[in-house]
């Protein structure tokens, strides 16, 4: 169980990392580690620690329990056998649609929410 939380946060760390167009290099720099460090942290290899989460969710512009977010779905998951999920965010459509999204501002992108909820036939977001 160990190691799958290594490996989900690194997932988590590579996944936003590559939403903000950030190369491992460029984190490296901002965390104050080799780059080959954070290739080791994004496949699991090396467990990262509190410290060191705490520099990269600044980095990262997230909070720290943003890396933690979906552990026990995929722990659930795991355990019923499912295979679900993570290949929609490895796609480089997905990453430019995100990050053009970001780009926008709150009412543009709650507008293209609604839009896209609509086309696919669910309810419009309120907040």
């Amino acid at each position: 169980m160990g190691n799958d939380i290594d490996v989900h946060l690194g997932k988590r760390l590579r996944r936003r990392r590559r939403l903000l167009g950030l190369t491992q290099q460029q984190l490296a720099g901002a965390v104050g580690v080799r780059f080959q460090q954070i290739q080791k942290y994004e496949c699991g290899a090396n467990r990262i620690s509190a410290a060191r989460l705490w520099q990269l969710s600044e980095a990262l512009e997230v909070p720290v329990g943003y890396f933690y977010d979906g552990l026990s779905d995929q722990v659930r998951r795991e355990a019923a056998g499912e295979a679900e999920g993570g290949e929609m965010f490895a796609r480089k459509e997905t990453l430019d649609l995100i990050r053009a999204y970001y780009l926008l501002g709150e009412r543009p992108r709650r507008r293209l929410l609604d839009l896209a909820k609509s086309l696919n036939g669910g309810e419009h977001a309120d907040a």
